[in-house]
């Protein structure tokens, strides 16, 4: 498996589980539905987990932009592989989305609430702010960043299991600093569904909240670079 496929492979399995759990909490007629914020946060977590445990040895397990780019920004990753790893996110991201429409197809059509419909895609601000909810973006991802920076550089390793600190990492993101803007912390995992939102024939499914979009991509990106460079600061 080459790293593009392993990244590929990975983030849509981080997708497949995070937006599914999404569907089965807000869409109508599912087992899961109404099941709140905290069985998302986890399944969230879960996803990537098993992504991150299906990529790592072969690609590192970044699975998001954010990750790449603040690798790179640290001289820790190849500028030049960046294009092709956020490429495979991207993709990853989409393909994770689709199969997660294509099983909860039905539950798509028993369901009237557009909005509801579109957060299974991807995020959108609790309390619409451009300024709070960039910020919101960048605090989250600063802390992803940071805390997996220190995660994977510590002695104390936990082998194929190193992914799980991770995963708690991002359940704590999740459940503490989460309730503003549902915490995209991922260019590709907000953009490539929100993608897929706006090309498949979901029915009623309403527009694809295009003028947030830009917000999930930047937040975490500056995030990244500023978890960068304090982590560069205090090594």
């Amino acid at each position: 498996m080459t790293p593009f496929i392993a990244e590929l492979v990975g983030t849509a399995l981080l997708i497949l589980l995070g937006d599914g759990v999404v569907a089965n909490v807000v869409l109508n007629k599912t087992y899961g539905n109404n099941g709140g914020l905290i069985v998302i946060t986890f399944g969230w977590a879960m996803g990537v987990f098993v992504g991150v445990y299906v990529s790592g040895s072969v690609s590192g397990g970044h699975l998001n932009p954010a990750v790449t780019i603040g690798l790179a920004a640290l001289g820790k990753f190849d500028w030049a592989k960046v294009p092709l790893y956020i490429t495979a996110q991207l993709l990853g991201a989409m393909i994770g989305s689709l199969l997660v429409w294509v099983m909860y197809r039905k539950h798509f059509n028993a369901t009237t609430d557009a909005n509801s419909k579109r957060a299974v895609f991807c995020t959108a601000p609790a309390i619409p702010s451009t300024i709070d909810n960039l910020l919101s973006e960048i605090i989250g991802t600063f802390v992803l960043i940071l805390g997996a920076l220190f995660i994977v550089s510590s002695k104390d390793s936990l082998g194929s299991l190193s992914a799980l600190p991770v995963a708690f990492l991002v359940l704590a993101i999740g459940v503490s600093l989460g309730g503003a803007t549902g915490y995209a912390i991922n260019p590709a995992r907000d953009l490539g569904p929100r993608i897929m939102h706006a090309l498949l024939p979901i029915k009623d499914k309403g527009g694809s909240n295009w003028q947030y979009s830009w917000i999930p991509v930047a937040g975490p990106v500056i995030g990244s670079l500023l978890a960068a460079w304090c982590y560069s600061l205090i090594q």
